[in-house]
């Protein structure tokens, strides 16, 4: 193992965590793809009034999913749907098909990716890198209403 060039830290801060805001997001989808939830969840923290802290999101759902990935290259989203559907693909001799032939996929979909996220919050903002976007990811062929519930947890104005 080779040792790093360099590693820095900024100093620590101390958050007492005594504000709990929630609320639940309602996703319109329009079949299998990504929702940009990023700017919801950001609108979310502005209006609680979020300085230091954390945003948890959890889709109450187990054929849809959270992720945080690229946004400015459009063809990731779309090489990670095509990996999704040779990773679980339909029609593969699964048992439960109550729903349709995408209804067992979808399941092992939402397994693969998460049906929770953490995001810091600092200075009132969600600390996500240049290049990253929350995303909700739809495992059904057709639209679904979706529920995310968000929650910041710390300080607040």
């Amino acid at each position: 193992m080779t040792a790093p060039k360099a590693i820095s830290r900024t100093t620590a801060s101390t958050v007492s965590a005594a504000t709990i805001v929630s609320s639940l997001l309602t996703v319109e989808t329009r079949g299998v793809g990504f929702t940009d939830l990023s700017a919801e969840v950001a609108k979310f923290v502005r209006d609680a009034g979020a300085r230091e802290g954390v945003v948890t999101l959890f889709i109450r759902h187990t054929s849809a999913s959270l992720t945080i990935q690229e946004n400015a290259d459009p063809t990731v989203l779309a090489d990670l749907t095509t990996a999704l559907n040779r990773l679980a693909p339909e029609h593969a001799g699964w048992r439960h098909d109550t729903e349709g032939p995408d209804d067992m996929p979808a399941h092992i979909k939402t397994m693969l990716t998460a049906t929770s996220l953490q995001v810091p919050v600092l200075q009132g903002a969600l600390a996500l890198g240049t290049w990253q976007a929350i995303y909700l990811v739809e495992h059904r062929a057709r639209p679904h209403r979706r529920e995310v519930v968000l929650q910041f947890i710390g300080r607040v104005d």
